[in-house]
């Protein structure tokens, strides 16, 4: 399970704990570091610009950086869920993966299955947090780790950043089919999956949708969108959710959706005003706590439409 003590120790002199609280500029360079374009001291010397006496550049990243135990909805041990970690075989992958799986407690009967994908650091506590908010919606939730052969999430955001760059994503894709697959056949379930993914993990939910005919929703969450040719695989339902300050992920949105057309697939897509990248992410100053309730809303309900029968 992920080290729920990777809170960076410091705080910033000045509050800023929305969005609306940074520079845009900023946001682009934390995004830019994030999804490793640029490096930490980049970073700090951009950022540095738009520094003031009262708060330093590194403050703005410690800001800007997660708090998994502030935001945790869902403590591991709540008695009204049952989770831990489920190994399983992936011989198209690294050979091995691992997940956590968690479910209700007092089930009564098999439940459909959501598949988490995490973002571009492992499964760290806030992924895990939001299986658990599927689980007490009444799913079984499994989020699959990329990092497992490499030790898992360290509990640091940058080593889990430099971990990932170290995955063959071949491999790695395979991986998370695999493990669809377990989560299918899994005696809890009812043999309905679909899957929810955050940032890297919303692209992953989009390939997914393309290479997996028995999906029968995905939910991307600011993902990169799947290559053109392949949309026509797509069998599940998508409910595809953007930020409106995102420019990086929203220029891939209209080839995406002429092609979701040109196919036929059941779609909607819903682009939520005057919100960052990773805005459903409830650690960090990006997060819209309206947005976010809405969009999980609707992935709840869509889950609830689609994977009962």
């Amino acid at each position: 399970m992920a080290d729920q003590q990777a809170t960076p120790p410091s705080s910033p002199m000045l509050p800023l704990k929305r969005a609306e609280d940074f520079p845009p500029e900023v946001l682009r360079l934390f995004d830019r570091y994030v999804h490793g374009d640029i490096s930490r001291r980049e970073f700090l010397v951009g950022a540095g610009r738009y520094a003031t006496a009262g708060i330093s550049a590194a403050a703005l990243l410690d800001a800007l950086s997660p708090r998994f135990a502030q935001a945790q909805q869902v403590p591991p041990d709540d008695p009204r869920i049952r989770a831990g970690s489920v190994e399983f075989e992936s011989p198209k992958g690294y050979g091995k993966g691992r997940g956590y799986l968690v479910r209700p407690a007092a089930a009564g009967g098999r439940l459909p299955g959501v598949l988490v994908i995490h973002e571009n650091r492992g499964l760290n506590p806030h992924i895990e947090d939001i299986a658990r908010r599927l689980a007490l919606a009444d799913f079984v939730a499994f989020a699959p780790d990329a990092l497992f052969l490499l030790g898992g999430y360290p509990g640091d955001e940058d080593k889990a950043r430099a971990l990932f760059g170290q995955l063959d994503q071949t491999k790695t894709r395979e991986d998370f089919i695999a493990a669809a697959a377990l989560l299918r056949s899994h005696a809890a379930v009812n043999g309905r999956i679909g899957v929810v993914g955050f940032c890297y993990g919303g692209g992953i939910a989009n390939l997914l949708a393309t290479r997996l005919p028995e999906l029968r929703a995905a939910v991307p969450f600011y993902g990169s969108a799947p290559a053109a040719a392949d949309v026509p695989n797509i069998k599940a339902e998508m409910q595809i959710h953007y930020a409106s300050n995102d420019e990086r992920i929203n220029a891939g949105w209209p080839a995406y959706e002429a092609a979701l057309r040109a196919a036929g697939v059941r779609y909607e897509a819903f682009v939520y005003p005057n919100t960052e990248h990773a805005f459903n992410n409830d650690t960090t100053p990006r997060f819209n706590a309206e947005a976010a309730r809405l969009a999980w809303q609707r992935t709840i309900d869509l889950f609830n439409r689609t994977l009962r029968g």
